[in-house]
Parts: C-alpha cells; structure tokens; sequence
C-alpha cells in the first residue's frame, strides 16, 4: 500500500500519536494539538523548560528550596513530568532511547527535532542548490552561444562553448 503512514492510533483524541522516525513534521503538528488538547501550560514547559519556583534575593532570583513550594508550584512543576510521559508514550523503541537521557520534556523535543527536522531540510536545500547550478549552467550556456551566434566563431569561442556544455551536462547528470 503506497503511501502508508507511521501512526498506527490514527486520530484517537486519547491516545498520543505515535512516533516511528517518519513524517516528523506530521507528528510534531498532531503532537502539539494533542498536548494543547490537555493543558496549555504542558505545551508551555516543553517550549520554556519546566517550572521552577523562584525567590527574590537582593536584585536576583534562585530557586525555591523544594521543602518551601506552595501546592501550586508543585502543580506547576509536575507538568514537565507529565509532559514527559506524554512524549516518552508516543515513541517508538528506537525514538525512546534517542531521548531516555534527557532531564526535561523541553530537552527531549529539541533532541527529536534536531535528529529528524535536519534530514528533510538538508534533502530540500540540496535539490534547491542543484536546480540553482543547472540553471547557471544553462544560462552560461545560452549566453556563451549568444555570443557565438552574434559574431564569426573563433576557436577558441568554440572550444569555450564546448566546456560550458561539457559543465551543465556533468551538472545536469549529477542531479539527477
């Protein structure tokens, strides 16, 4: 079956969808929905990092001894851990252990999108760099037979011209 995708829950709103190293961007889309779905603020640990209670001393902040947290800011902490397991869930074997060494959720999803968001860039930029090179090419070669056509061909024009389709062929099989 052409065009199968990796997320075998399909669209359940109560199971996360499952992430197998395919369609990143499709999963990073449904993942943020299905999160936000939940608690809003379990979105906001995993783009600002977890919640961690403040003291102001002097002209700064430090963190809040752990045995000081109000119920509230207790709360507030455990989402980075909910939002772990929440990520942790919806991963595949081999997606889990790419990110079972991470301290926070935040720490985990940039460790998913640096390992997949790369890949799909880098194919795309390279096919624009190549399609850059072939169009120079084509037009170094229009120009340099411009050029012969608009005055008597030299030898060395001929043989300018030559390499200049010698270079957008090589270029061109390259590409492809």
């Amino acid at each position: 079956m052409a065009g199968k995708l990796s997320f075998e829950e399909g669209a359940s709103i109560y199971k996360p969808p499952l992430f197998c190293g395919l369609n990143y961007k499709f999963w990073e889309a449904r993942k943020k929905i299905f999160i936000e779905s939940i608690d809003k603020r379990i979105w906001d640990s995993i783009e600002n990092g977890p919640y961690i209670p403040k003291l102001k001393k002097e002209n700064s902040f430090i963190s809040k001894p752990l045995s000081k947290w109000t119920n509230d800011e207790c709360k507030m902490a455990q989402l980075d851990r909910f939002s772990q397991n929440i990520i942790a869930s919806a991963l595949d074997t081999n997606e889990f252990f790419r990110i079972s060494k991470c301290k926070t959720t935040k720490e985990m999803w940039e460790t998913l999108k640096a390992a997949h968001e790369p890949k799909e860039a880098m194919a795309k930029s390279q096919a624009r760099r190549k399609r850059r090179q072939n169009k120079k090419s084509l037009n170094l070669c229009f120009m340099a037979r411009r050029e012969d056509d608009s005055r008597s061909v030299s030898s060395s024009n001929s043989e300018n011209y030559g390499q200049l389709l010698q270079a957008f062929q090589e270029t061109h099989e390259e590409a492809n």
